[in-house]
């Protein structure tokens, strides 16, 4: 990397500036993406998307997960020469040999970018259909995403690349409501059709969606250490994860992205414990597997110990 100059760094530190959200950047969802820039320099080669990937499984498994999907991009790893499959198949080749060796379930969920527009999203959503975890006896695609600025991006614009991955059978969830108001989550419900919500943090500011919430049962995808980073939630206000749970809003906690926040699935669990009792979150955990986009009936476990 020093030698095509991309930011190189003499210490682990120095480059932990560059990979981890620090204090003075916080506050706005564009400088939390910008920390995804410096990493994709490694992960623009099939071999190292391989080791990556492997790498999370086990620090996941370390973290006593037991039902992991992985949110992937393929479009921003494609510029060292990776197709689209390529680039989605370098990620199942590492789930599928890190499902050999640990007793976790796996599966991929295909992230299209907001700024790509609706057609790059109507072509991962093809793309995500052809490596379904229905159609391959093998860890595979079980969902289809939607992240990247919600400002002048609208979920109805990328409509018809949902209606592609529900025909493919694919979970469907979307990142809205972190840095838009509760009307972007309205059109993700009703014009997307999604079984899931990333952030929704927007929508307790409206009772009425947290009806139409609770009584559709989507789950939120709440990320606390993120939402306070991203300023999706101010410091000092309450996260509305207890306001979800308040109205019977389902909800998973979910760690957005462990590198960038510094965080892991237990931090997570131990921010929450502070408010809530050991057995509420062991049934929220519970609950929300029932929302995982994981089919398992075809999974061939295999003990760590072989």
């Amino acid at each position: 990397m020093k030698t095509h100059g991309l930011n190189p760094v003499e210490s682990r530190e120095e480059m932990e500036k560059l990979l981890v959200l620090q204090p003075a950047e916080e506050g706005t969802l564009l400088a939390y993406l910008d920390k995804f820039h410096y990493p994709q320099w490694i992960t623009q080669f099939y071999e190292n998307i391989v080791l990556v990937v492997e790498s999370i499984v086990e620090e996941a498994v370390k973290n006593q997960v037991k039902v992991l999907e992985l949110r992937y991009s393929p479009i921003i790893h494609t510029y060292a020469g990776l197709t689209f499959r390529q680039a989605i198949r370098a990620v199942l080749t590492g789930m599928n040999q890190a499902q050999s060796r640990y007793d976790i379930q796996l599966g991929l969920v295909i992230i299209s970018m907001r700024q790509h527009g609706p057609h790059i999203a109507k072509i991962l959503a093809r793309q995500a259909i052809s490596e379904a975890q229905h159609l391959h006896r093998r860890t595979g695609v079980v969902g289809f995403d939607l992240a990247g600025a919600e400002r002048g991006n609208p979920p109805r614009l990328f409509r018809e690349a949902y209606e592609i991955a529900r025909s493919g059978q694919l979970g469907l969830t979307i990142h809205v409501g972190e840095d838009e108001g509760p009307a972007c989550i309205w059109q993700a419900i009703d014009e997307l059709g999604v079984n899931r919500i990333g952030h929704g943090c927007s929508a307790v500011s409206d009772k009425e969606l947290l009806r139409r919430l609770a009584r559709d049962k989507i789950l939120v995808e709440c990320c606390v250490t993120s939402n306070y980073q991203t300023g999706a939630v101010k410091r000092g206000q309450e996260h509305p994860v207890y306001t979800f749970l308040k109205y019977g809003v389902p909800v998973a906690i979910c760690t957005d992205n462990t590198t960038v926040s510094a965080t892991s699935q237990n931090r997570e669990n131990e921010r929450l414990a502070e408010r809530l009792s050991l057995e509420q979150l062991a049934r929220i955990h519970q609950e929300a597997q029932a929302y995982s986009f994981i089919k398992t009936g075809w999974v061939r476990r295999i003990s760590p110990n072989k």
